[in-house]
């Protein structure tokens, strides 16, 4: 049996949309990865802010 390709499952990265309007120091991002097929926008999640101690929402970066 042939191994299933991995051509649809992409990293990204997700950064801190809050955080980077506030004009302080550091970024907040995570990297994770995403289905292409299934998503193929770009991804949102309530993500921890280590700098503003809170969760805020992480939008996909290119």
């Amino acid at each position: 049996m042939a191994k299933k390709s991995k051509g649809n499952r992409i990293q990204v990265i997700l950064e801190c949309m809050e955080h980077k309007g506030t004009g302080m120091p550091g970024t907040s991002r995570y990297i994770t990865t995403k289905n292409r097929k299934n998503t193929p926008e770009r991804m949102e999640l309530k993500k921890y802010n280590s700098v503003l101690r809170k969760h805020t929402v992480h939008k996909e970066i290119k």
